[in-house]
């Protein structure tokens, strides 16, 4: 009778073993797979392309975007398309081969992106833009911008506020509708007022290395050029390098638009006369939640134009110099 218990208890024992062995295998099983919000097959995944990320205010807004994307758990892909349209529209063919959510595109080529987005459209995927519109805004579902009209406003009616007459220089971007706002906004402002004339104009794409070179060609056809807007502090800076080189720094007003670090230093040290700043931080948080308002088919206002703010020698200590704030 003992010998009978010790085997029925062994037996017992034998096949609770069993089970246990069995629950822990399918459980191991189970959870070798994440089902939680980060689990990979049930992450969203969006793609962003900027025109250059050779400008820390893009680099600025692809931070906030990625910080609201992993914050829900999910995933960002980034790429440069360092100025080239072609290579632009390629990553959107990619992203819209990895099948993303949304696309975010802050675009090389206002009007020769279309195709690109047309193809996005077809596929179901929402395009965000930021920082420069598109020329057919029918194809994207949002668009995040600054005030980029008010911003090259705000430059001529600061010039005009220190200066009665001046010649003046235009460093533009003529494929970015951003850069041809904001220039135009400067030169409707000066208007037909005939102290102030636009005696040389260029196009840098943005870049300070680009900047330079052609500022300080035009420099030495145009040495009466008392006042300079640039479409950005890029340019603007570049601008600055030229004049340093000519031995005109400090003498030639200089006008820019973002409110870089780098620019609220030249104004502060009281080489750059002003520049109107952007919010990279603002824009880039609002095109993310706004990317997840749309996934969840949540009607909102298409356009959203962030306000700008000129910061002067009289101002700039009110922001932090050394950030984008």
């Amino acid at each position: 009778m003992n010998k009978n218990y010790k085997k029925i208890v062994i037996f017992i024992l034998l096949i609770f073993t069993a089970i246990f062995i069995l629950i822990n295998f399918k459980v191991l099983k189970k959870s070798s797979r994440d089902y939680s919000t980060r689990q990979i097959e049930n992450r969203k995944k969006f793609g962003a392309t900027y025109m250059t990320t050779n400008n820390r205010f893009y680099e600025i807004i692809n931070d906030e975007i990625r910080s609201v994307v992993e914050s829900n758990g999910d995933i960002l892909v980034t790429r440069d398309a360092a100025l080239d349209k072609d290579k632009q529209m390629q990553q959107i063919y990619e992203f819209i081969k990895l099948k993303v959510n949304a696309i975010f595109i802050n675009p090389v080529d206002w009007k020769q992106v279309k195709p690109a987005l047309v193809a996005a459209k077809n596929a179901g995927i929402p395009v965000i833009v930021v920082d420069t519109p598109v020329y057919d805004n029918k194809l994207v579902a949002c668009t995040v911008i600054s005030d980029n009209y008010d911003a090259g406003v705000q430059c001529a009616k600061y010039l005009m506020k220190l200066k009665p007459k001046a010649n003046i220089m235009l460093i533009e971007h003529s494929e970015a509708k951003s850069g041809i706002d904001r220039i135009k906004g400067f030169v409707d402002t000066i208007g037909a007022n005939k102290q102030y004339k636009i005696v040389a104009a260029g196009d840098s794409e943005g870049q300070l290395d680009k900047a330079m070179p052609l500022v300080d060609n035009l420099i030495k056809k145009h040495p009466n050029i008392d006042a300079i807007m640039a479409l950005n502090d890029p340019s603007a800076l570049g601008a600055l390098a030229a004049l340093k080189e000519n031995g005109l720094l400090g003498k030639v007003m200089v006008f820019g638009v973002d409110g870089s670090p780098e620019a609220k230093t030249m104004i502060h040290d009281g080489f750059m006369t002003a520049t109107s700043a952007q919010f990279p931080n603002k824009i880039g948080n609002i095109a993310a939640k706004k990317a997840y308002n749309i996934l969840k088919g949540k009607k909102l206002k298409k356009d959203v134009i962030v306000p700008i703010t000129l910061i002067s020698r009289e101002n700039v200590l009110q922001y932090e110099i050394s950030g984008w704030k």
